[in-house]
Parts: C-alpha cells; sequence; structure tokens
C-alpha cells in the first residue's frame, strides 16, 4: 500500500468529520476502502479505459439472467434470536424410503431413527446461497438446513443493532445458530459446516452450548475460517498498509454506516472498483467462472454498508480456541484455500493442530470463496466427512454441479 493510498483513507476520515462534508466522503469511501482492501484498483482503472460502461453493465445483466447460482429454494421457516430478531432459514428435506417416517412408525409401531441434518452457516458479508453448489450436490442424498445469519440475505435487521446500537458479537452468532437448530433441527443428529464466519459462528455455539455439540454433533466442517487472532491478519499488504488498515479502517466504517444511505449512493457509483476488489479477495485463479464471480459480486453488494460497520469490530475481539476441544471426538473436517487473503490457510492448519484426528486439506490456486472456486473439492470432502461420520450410506451417490475447477485437494 502506497503512501498516497493511506492518506486517501485519512481524507474519507478527515472529510467525513467535517460538517457538511459528507457527500464528498461518500464519492471517496468506495475508492479508497476499496484500494486499501484489495490493491486492485490500477486494474480496474485499464478497464475502465478500455471497455465502455454500458458495455460492463449490459455484460453484468447478461451474466444475472443467465447464471443459475443462488435459485435453490427449500421449505421456508422462521426463528427468533434472543433479542427478537427473525432468522430465515429453509430446509431440503428427503423423504425416506418407504413414506414419511411419521408414517412408518405408525405403519410398524415402532420409532424409526431420526434423520441427520446438515446445517450450513454463511460468511461475512454472504448469504445461505454461497453454498449453492453443495447444497445441489446433496439434495436427494441428506436432509440439509441453510440460514441467514442476521442482517444478511433474507433474515431480519439485527434488534439489538438497530434499536439498541448494540455490536454485533460472534458470541451472539452461536445463539442465533442455537435458535435456528431449536426451530428446524429440534431433534436428532446434526453435522455443522461453517464458512470464515460461519465457522466462528459454530465454535461460539460449542463455548457456549457443550453438551448441544457433545450430545447430538456428529460431525463439523470448517471451511475457510479461524479461531483468533484475526487482528494479525495482513490481507496481502506491505506492513506500511496493513497499519494504515488497522488505525484507520474501523474509525472510518463506522462513521460511514452512520451515513448508510449517502455511502451507498457513492458505492453504487464505484461498482467497478468494488467488483474488482470482491473478485481478488473471493477467488485466486484467473479463470473463474465470470457468472460465478458475479453471483458472489451479487451476495457481497447485497450487504448494506452499516452492516458491514457494525460486524467488522467482532472479528478482532473473536477467540474461540478453547471451544475446539468440543469437536476432539468426532470425524471434523479443516479446508482452505491456499491463497486465501482473508482467514489465511494458516488459520485452518491451527484449528487442525488442536484437533490432531481431522481431515485438513489446503486447496491449491484457491481463494476464501474456495466452496464456488472449486465446488467439486469442497463437495467431494463434504461427501466424505459424511460418510466417515454414518450421516449417508457409503454407497450414497454426491455428484458435482456446475464445476469450475479440475483442482485436486492437497493433505
Amino acid at each position: 500500500m502506497s503512501e498516497s493510498t493511506a492518506e486517501a483513507v485519512a481524507a474519507v476520515a478527515s472529510t467525513a468529520a467535517v460538517p457538511g462534508g459528507w457527500r464528498r466522503a461518500t464519492g471517496l469511501a468506495g475508492a479508497a476502502i476499496g484500494v486499501v482492501a484489495a490493491g486492485a484498483a490500477a486494474g480496474v482503472a485499464i478497464e475502465r479505459m478500455t471497455v465502455g460502461r454500458g458495455m460492463r453493465r449490459k455484460a453484468r445483466l447478461a451474466l444475472d439472467s443467465a447464471g443459475p447460482y443462488g435459485t435453490l429454494r427449500g421449505t421456508p421457516g422462521r426463528a427468533a434470536a434472543d433479542d427478537g430478531t427473525e432468522l430465515y432459514y429453509e430446509v431440503d428435506d428427503v423423504e425416506p424410503e418407504g413414506g414419511s417416517a411419521p408414517r412408518r412408525r405408525r405403519l410398524f409401531g415402532r420409532k424409526a431413527p431420526l434423520p441427520v441434518t446438515v446445517v450450513f452457516s454463511h460468511g461475512y458479508c454472504l448469504n445461505q446461497d454461497s453454498w449453492h453448489f453443495q447444497r445441489a450436490a446433496l439434495r436427494g442424498v441428506v436432509r440439509t438446513v441453510h440460514w441467514d445469519q442476521r442482517s444478511h440475505g433474507r433474515s431480519g435487521r439485527g434488534v439489538a443493532q438497530n434499536q439498541d446500537r448494540v455490536p454485533v458479537g460472534i458470541d451472539q452468532l452461536g445463539r442465533d445458530l442455537k435458535a435456528v437448530i431449536d426451530a428446524a433441527v429440534p431433534e436428532g443428529p446434526i453435522v455443522l459446516v461453517g464458512h470464515s464466519m460461519g465457522g466462528m459462528t459454530v465454535m461460539a455455539l460449542a463455548a457456549q452450548y457443550p453438551e448441544l455439540i457433545r450430545d447430538r454433533v456428529m460431525a463439523t466442517a470448517f471451511v475457510g475460517t479461524s479461531s483468533g487472532r484475526l487482528g494479525e491478519v495482513n490481507f496481502g499488504l506491505p506492513l506500511a498498509g496493513v497499519n494504515a488498515v488497522r488505525r484507520i479502517l474501523p474509525g472510518v466504517l463506522k462513521a460511514l454506516g452512520q451515513q448508510a444511505e449517502l455511502v451507498e449512493k457513492g458505492r453504487r457509483a464505484t461498482a467497478d472498483l468494488f467488483a474488482g476488489v470482491i473478485k481478488r479477495y473471493s477467488f485466486s485463479g484467473r479463470d473463474i467462472d465470470p457468472a460465478v464471480a458475479r453471483f458472489a459480486e451479487r451476495m457481497i453488494e447485497s450487504t448494506p454498508i452499516d452492516v458491514v460497520a457494525e460486524y467488522y469490530p467482532a472479528f478482532a475481539d473473536h477467540d474461540e480456541t478453547e471451544a475446539l476441544a468440543c469437536f476432539r471426538q468426532m470425524p471434523v473436517l479443516v479446508l482452505a484455500g491456499l491463497d486465501d487473503l482473508v482467514t489465511p490457510s494458516e488459520h485452518s492448519e491451527a484449528i487442525a493442530g488442536l484437533l490432531p484426528d481431522a481431515e485438513l486439506v489446503l486447496v491449491p490456486d484457491a481463494g476464501h470463496l474456495v466452496m464456488l472456486e472449486h465446488p467439486e473439492v469442497v463437495t467431494d470432502r463434504l461427501a466424505d466427512l459424511l460418510t466417515r461420520a454414518g450421516a449417508v450410506p457409503a454407497g450414497a451417490t454426491v455428484g458435482g454441479y456446475g464445476s469450475t475447477s479440475s483442482t485436486a485437494p492437497s493433505r
């Protein structure tokens, strides 16, 4: 990160502090934060010179209409968090052979075993659709629950944040997941799968409800996540850039979050820049399917700036290392992209180091959204985890769906 970039970020903060300076600040915000976060401005600038704005808009519309990603839907449900926030989830059920379980219990006069349910938790600025490929592959094989974290996707705005201005903590997300499990999976065995913030949510659930993990969880998958020390992540930036980000960005985000409407207008005006930023931080390979890249862009763009701001401080405080002990007596998958700039693969290695029986899979040529960049690798390892845990029969067929890669995993 150059000195001029750091100065640009400082300019956003100082401009925002001047009465009447918000319009200018919001015009700078998208570019400044984007440059700090990604270092992708040069490539975007070249694209802006060579591809007309109208052409780019047409390309985005074409990708939006052509891509099937994010179109899978299940049976909707709603859970209430402990502060009253409405949490949206969907269930993909599997019809047991010979009819529904209640009917089978009536026919045979005995209780049939309850099906295993796989509960997927998504990451920061995403939603349940980020598991599109894995959801498609597991349909008809195992019962799954996909939910939207508070203030994301179709879930309600966090009541404690919106009304009481209470910061979001990872502990709160763990309680939210418990509310979803109580509503969608009140009984029966569970497999937990979490990506990034979703993995942290799973850890927070374990820290607060260890008996639930002990009694009902059969297996767990941590994808591109961390158990702590996120304040040390450098996001692929040189030392000077990292120091500037840590010093300035939290205050900038907080200030921008207080003027969300104005900021969103500036954000739309710098959409092309943010597209480059999102691609750099989401993926590693250059041959990512453009429709998949656009799909990720849409999910991230849909997260309001005030939500981005209220979540950001929670990651520096996150430390659930001790909670990992709850997962030692079960099959565990720890998977990450080797080129992840958001939750570097070293964090996954640290998790696996505390769970010596876990399977560690590091995927080459993969970034933070590894489940979208290399879906077949993630789906294959999840299917193996489910088989090892006895969640699906050994002979069950779990196929890939719309693969964007032929990369094989490495141990």
